[in-house]
């Protein structure tokens, strides 16, 4: 029902993809959103179209200091900050033996240190007004691992933990991993290894849309208090993994 979510939701990596269907889903429901993403551009036109309840900054997730700077301007723009999305993820697979050590980093530094930024940087406000919710966008990969994708796999069983590790050590706060299958977006398309990059457009013919996501990231936010949905997993119906 459209207006059901009074609240405060903070959205990172929100230019494309899952990130850009969460801001959609939840402006329609009535949230008042800050969006960010290191393309300032779609930022802007994003929250120009869905509007005054939307506002936007340009943001690193693996710059602490400019994770703080993000909330901040939240809490200075709508006076509080209620929930935290953390989605922004990168996946350059490569199989180990290709050695591709900058890739490794990349994706230890966005996918772990920038959901750890996020933590760190609403966990004290969170903490202190006794209520928050925190929802990190893993993966299917969270529970698997295949060829090629160790590191990466690597970084989504560690968000797991991270969610599982936050949900038992707060209980006025909510923690909730999302864990899409394989989702017809743009990410992957920093893959170098080029039969990987194949592959991956093998496994996009059975995908889900983003909007799938953002419904789950609705539904975990839509619960009553007292209520904490800790994990969703999204496959499409014909998925193989």
């Amino acid at each position: 029902m459209a207006g059901s979510i009074d609240k405060v939701v903070l959205i990172t990596g929100a230019s494309s993809g899952i990130g850009e269907a969460t801001a959609r889903e939840l402006a329609s429901a009535g949230a008042r959103l800050f969006i960010g993403a290191r393309r300032g551009a779609r930022l802007k036109a994003l929250a120009e179209e869905l509007g005054e309840t939307v506002a936007w900054r340009e943001l690193d997730v693996t710059d602490a200091a400019d994770v703080e700077a993000f909330v901040t301007a939240a809490d200075a723009r709508f006076g509080r900050v209620d929930v935290l999305v953390n989605n922004a993820g990168v996946m350059p697979l490569s199989p180990l033996a290709a050695l591709k050590r900058d890739e490794w980093k990349r994706m230890i530094d966005v996918n772990i240190h920038g959901v750890l930024n996020g933590i760190a940087a609403v966990l004290p406000r969170f903490v202190a007004q006794q209520r928050g919710h925190v929802v990190n966008v893993a993966s299917v990969a969270a529970h698997m691992v295949m060829p090629t994708a160790a590191v990466y796999c690597g970084t989504k069983h560690a968000v797991r933990a991270i969610t599982e590790g936050l949900r038992q050590e707060h209980d006025e706060i909510r923690a909730t991993l999302i864990s899409p299958g394989v989702v017809a977006t743009d990410l992957g398309h920093d893959i170098t290894d080029p039969d990987v990059a194949a592959a991956l457009t093998g496994w996009r013919k059975k995908s889900l849309t983003p909007d799938a996501i953002a419904r789950a990231v609705r539904y975990a936010l839509e619960q009553p208090e007292g209520v904490d949905i800790n994990e969703v997993i999204v496959r499409p119906v014909a998925a193989d993994m």
